[in-house]
């Protein structure tokens, strides 16, 4: 099932789609670049793909983390990629104001795993006619995410996606249970699996959330094989130096290798035709 998303490319060839970008916009130049090299290599490969990079990170451990460059600032370029490329784009908000301010930028509002249950949250973001992308909260089944899809679906929009990142493990990590994703599908919405997130390892004593990137790639081939919707995943051209989340985002030069093989366990799992 494919989210109803304008721009949306090669919907018609059964592969998963992608949702995937930097964690934030860190200036104005290299989004676009990431984007162009993700275009690219979804256009050759056949992959529905959206854009998508924070344009504030509202939910940082410590108070000197990196936030943006501007709420606006960071707006434009995620425009700038919508209209350069023609394709989707994708932002979370954390606010009924933010909502309303993101929406005339992108198509996709992403609701943030901690903010899930926040009704005034997802009232707003249904109420801007956006493809709203729910991500299922740390502490929560995934049964517990029928009553957010019924909260946007109430407001007026049934454009939802749900988004498994991974559930509470202890202080400081995170496991996958993959009986969410048909269990998060009954809900007859379009259900991804974050492959980058889910590996976090939250509320280090540094105050910086760590990462297991090497298992990124086992967390993808396990979300194709019990067959996800989509793929969702924070990409980075040198994630030692990105401004957040580096520590579990892939390294974007490792993109097409793990799309490939993404795309041969999707058709040897017979989860489209061929």
């Amino acid at each position: 099932m494919y989210p109803k998303i304008q721009n949306l490319r090669f919907t018609d060839t059964g592969n998963f789609f992608l949702i995937a970008g930097p964690c934030v916009i860190e200036d104005r130049e290299s989004p676009l670049a990431i984007a162009e090299t993700l275009v690219e290599l979804t256009d050759r490969l056949q992959i529905p793909f959206a854009f998508k990079a924070s344009y504030r990170k509202a939910n940082r451990s410590r108070l000197d983390s990196f936030t943006g460059i501007g709420d606006r600032e960071g707006l434009e370029v995620l425009q700038a990629v919508r209209d350069r490329f023609g394709i989707p784009v994708v932002t979370d908000i954390h606010s009924e104001e933010d909502a309303a301010m993101a929406a005339p930028y992108v198509d996709v509002l992403q609701i943030p795993a901690f903010l899930c249950r926040q009704t005034t949250l997802l009232q707003a973001a249904a109420e801007t006619g956006c493809c709203v992308n729910i991500k299922k909260g740390q502490f929560l089944s995934p049964e517990a995410m029928e009553y957010a899809v019924e909260k946007v679906s109430h407001f007026g929009n049934p454009n939802v996606m749900l988004t498994e990142r991974g559930t509470t493990f202890g202080y400081q990590d995170l496991v996958v249970d993959f009986r969410g994703v048909p269990i998060m599908q009954r809900n007859h919405v379009p259900v991804v699996v974050d492959i980058t997130h889910s590996l976090q390892r939250p509320n280090q004593a540094s105050g910086v959330t760590g990462g297991n990137p090497d298992m990124i790639a086992t967390i993808g081939r396990a979300a194709v094989a019990v067959g996800c919707d989509g793929i969702f995943m924070e990409t980075h051209p040198n994630p030692a130096v990105a401004k957040s989340d580096g520590a579990n985002m892939l390294r974007l030069d490792l993109a097409e290798p793990l799309l490939r093989r993404l795309l041969k366990i999707h058709r040897a799992a017979n989860l489209s035709e061929y």
